[in-house]
């Protein structure tokens, strides 16, 4: 991952636990939608911010030839097809017309560079390779069901304050439903947009990965507004069993250089 807008440290205490959350939510999705690319032996695929490498691994079972680039590639654990490098998206050359497959999740809208890297990443695949990106839309997610009106007041408080931060940085949190267009100007074809929701409670995945922002982000986020009741509060909110949301939409877009 580049360092460039993006506002969660990839090293440290928290982020190893931010790779396994992010993982354990979005994998389903993010290896569904590659697995109907096509893509199988021989191929040769591109893992753009591998981060803790559960896609990377998924390609390299699949495919027996991958690239992982991140800018701290020591959180990507060893596996036979699997080769990772050193590398900022933004400002470091990749090599053209060389991948059957490029995938980025979560890495362009916190580019401010974003299209700029999309036209990179389009230009490092081979004739009818694929690309696949997956961001989120932020400006939905509402609250369904909340213990009271003060705790759906604070936990809209804290996604207002993450967003304050992402924005502050760079990222645009509604460009994963502008990602389809941008694929398109960028030149791909057969661009198939999928627009994703999941139910958020107390223990699932994504709330738990909030949960984790609450530390990982504590810093900025108190530099946004927030204090440490405040985020002890939401915590509390979280825990709740009887709190639900919807998440954010989580767009998974595949195009086809032609």
């Amino acid at each position: 991952m580049t360092t460039t807008g993006y506002v969660f440290a990839d090293h440290g205490v928290h982020a190893r636990e931010q790779f396994r959350l992010l993982a354990e939510a979005y994998d389903p999705l993010t290896l569904d939608r590659l697995a109907r690319t096509g893509v199988r032996a021989g191929w040769r695929c591109l893992e753009v911010g591998a981060g803790g490498g559960s896609v990377a691994h998924w390609l390299a079972w699949r495919t027996g030839s991958v690239l992982a680039t991140d800018l701290r590639p020591e959180h990507v654990p060893p596996a036979p097809g699997l080769t990772t490098v050193r590398h900022d998206v933004v400002r470091d050359p990749l090599p053209e017309g060389e991948f059957d497959l490029v995938h980025a999740r979560l890495v362009l809208a916190h580019l401010p560079e974003r299209d700029a890297v999309l036209r990179k990443l389009v230009r490092a695949l081979k004739p009818g390779g694929w690309l696949q990106v997956e961001d989120f839309d932020k400006s939905y997610g509402p609250v369904l069901v909340a213990p009271d009106d003060e705790a759906a007041a604070r936990y809209e408080a804290y996604l207002a304050a993450k967003e304050r931060v992402f924005a502050a940085a760079g990222s645009d949190g509604e460009w994963g439903r502008k990602a389809a267009a941008s694929m398109v100007a960028a030149g791909l074809v057969d661009v198939d947009p999928v627009p994703v929701t999941q139910p958020w409670r107390a223990g699932s995945p994504a709330v738990r990965l909030l949960v984790h922002h609450t530390h990982h982000l504590r810093d900025r986020l108190t530099a946004a507004g927030m204090t440490d009741d405040d985020l002890r509060r939401v915590r509390d909110v979280l825990a709740d069993p009887g709190f639900r949301a919807s998440s954010c939409v989580v767009y998974s877009v595949q195009g086809r250089r032609p």
